[in-house]
């Protein structure tokens, strides 16, 4: 199974699942990414990939998952989490979700 990315409003994260070692159809939480959510907006505040699963790439597919629902959604960005914001800073396609006056903010 490829990773999966997972809007978890109830737990206020978008969550990364991949297959567990198990060898079985068990699968495992890799990382998440932590959001505020409030009138039109989406704060993101923490990133974290469990140390078991780095070196995947899999910190890159959850902030893409995540940046491509908040844009489906119509939703802007405020990425104060750093890896969010560098990962949006290596990837100007999606910084026009950062509201344009709040982007030197950002560095963006």
């Amino acid at each position: 199974m490829e990773p999966r990315i997972t809007d978890r409003p109830e737990r206020s994260r978008y969550e990364i699942v991949v297959d567990a070692d198990a060898g079985d159809d068990t699968t495992e939480t890799a990382g998440f990414a932590e959001y505020h959510l409030s009138e039109g907006e989406i704060a993101f505040i923490h990133t974290e990939i469990d140390p078991r699963f780095g070196g995947r790439g899999l910190g890159g597919l959850l902030a893409r998952g995540a940046l491509d629902d908040a844009r489906d959604r119509g939703l802007r960005v405020l990425p104060y989490c750093p890896f969010i914001r560098g990962w949006i800073g290596k990837h100007p396609a999606y910084a026009d979700l950062v509201p344009p006056e709040r982007r030197a903010r950002f560095g963006l």
